[in-house]
C-alpha cells in the first residue's frame, strides 16, 4: 500500500449551533483556551506523518487559510522586540506541509464534502478524513492509529467509541465482528439509528482512513431527507466488500460541535495548567 500522506478536513459547515459567534468566525477556529480546534486537528495529522492538508471549505471561511499563513511582517516585528514566546505561537504549520483549499459550494453533507477532494487523491491511494469538531486528547494520534491498522489490514478504518444510549441516534453505529485487540471487521453500519434499531453501542467519530473507491460509492449515494449525502451511507459499500475495520478510540473525545462538549474541552485543557487550575478550583469552591 502506498504511504498515506493526505488528510481531508471538511470545514465548510455553517456552525449554526454556535451562532451568533459563527456569523463571522468559522466554528473550526473556536479556541480551546488559546488554540483553535482546527489547529489541534492539523497537529494530529502531522503526528501521523501527513504532509498534504486538503481543506474543503466555503467562500466565507478565508480566516482558516489566514490562520495557517506564516505572517512574515508580524514575525519580523516579534523578532525585533525579542518576543520569543509570541514567535513560537506564530508557528501554526511547518513550511514543509502543503495546504490545499477546495470550495464545497453548498454544505450538502459530509459525504458531499469528502467527494470534493476526489481530484487530489490517486486511484491507488488511501487518505485520512479528520473532523475538527471531535477534539481528542491522549498520548497517541488517533489518525496515526487508524493509518497503522489500515496499512496492516489493507482496508479502510474508522474510529469508534461506546456512546450512551441517549446519544445513539446522533451517530453512525456499527455492528462489530469479533474484536482482535483494538480493531474488528465491521459487519454493517447504520446512520443515526433509533436505540431499538442500533446494532451496537459503538458510534463512529470523526476520524476515517478511506480508499479512493469511496468516491465511487459517494457518487451512487442517494441524498437523505435533508438533501445531504451522508458518508456513512457510502461506507456501507466498503463493508459489503469486507474492506472496513473499526478501531477503538484510545484517547478521550470531546464533542465540540455541542455547547457542553466545547465547555468541557476547555475545562479539561485548562486543568492541565497549574495556574488556571488553581483559579478554577478557587472559583468552584466559592460558588
Amino acid at each position: 500500500m502506498k504511504k498515506i500522506s493526505k488528510a481531508v478536513f471538511p470545514v465548510g459547515g455553517m456552525g449554526t449551533r454556535f451562532l451568533p459567534a459563527t456569523k463571522s468566525i468559522p466554528k473550526e477556529l473556536l479556541p480551546i483556551i488559546d488554540k483553535p480546534l482546527i489547529q489541534y486537528a492539523v497537529e494530529e495529522a502531522i503526528m501521523a506523518d501527513i504532509d498534504t492538508l486538503i481543506f474543503i471549505t466555503s467562500a466565507s471561511k478565508h480566516a482558516i487559510s489566514d490562520h495557517f499563513d506564516p505572517m512574515p511582517d508580524l514575525r519580523e516585528k516579534f523578532m525585533r522586540q525579542n518576543k520569543i514566546q509570541l514567535l513560537e505561537k506564530l508557528d501554526t504549520l511547518p513550511l514543509s506541509i502543503t495546504r490545499v483549499f477546495i470550495p464545497q459550494g453548498q454544505p450538502l453533507g459530509l459525504g458531499h464534502a469528502v467527494l470534493q477532494a476526489e481530484a487530489m487523491i490517486e486511484e491507488d491511494e488511501y487518505f485520512a478524513v479528520i473532523l475538527a469538531d471531535d477534539f481528542i486528547v491522549g498520548d497517541n494520534s488517533t489518525t496515526a492509529e487508524l493509518i497503522q491498522v489500515a496499512t496492516d489490514q489493507r482496508a479502510a478504518t474508522i474510529s469508534v467509541e461506546q456512546v450512551p444510549e441517549k446519544r445513539i441516534s446522533s451517530y453512525g453505529v456499527i455492528a462489530p465482528d469479533t474484536w482482535t485487540g483494538n480493531f474488528c471487521q465491521v459487519k454493517s453500519i447504520v446512520e443515526k439509528p433509533s436505540v431499538a434499531d442500533a446494532p451496537s453501542d459503538f458510534g463512529v467519530i470523526g476520524r476515517y482512513v478511506l480508499p479512493h473507491k469511496i468516491f465511487d460509492y459517494l457518487k451512487q449515494t442517494q441524498e437523505d431527507k435533508n438533501n445531504e449525502i451522508q458518508l456513512t451511507d457510502a461506507i456501507q459499500g466498503l463493508v459489503d466488500e469486507n474492506l472496513l475495520r473499526a478501531v477503538k478510540l484510545s484517547g478521550q473525545r470531546f464533542d465540540c460541535g455541542s455547547h457542553a462538549g466545547f465547555v468541557l474541552a476547555n475545562l479539561h485543557v485548562a486543568m492541565q495548567n497549574e495556574e488556571l487550575k488553581e483559579t478554577i478550583v478557587e472559583h468552584v469552591n466559592n460558588v
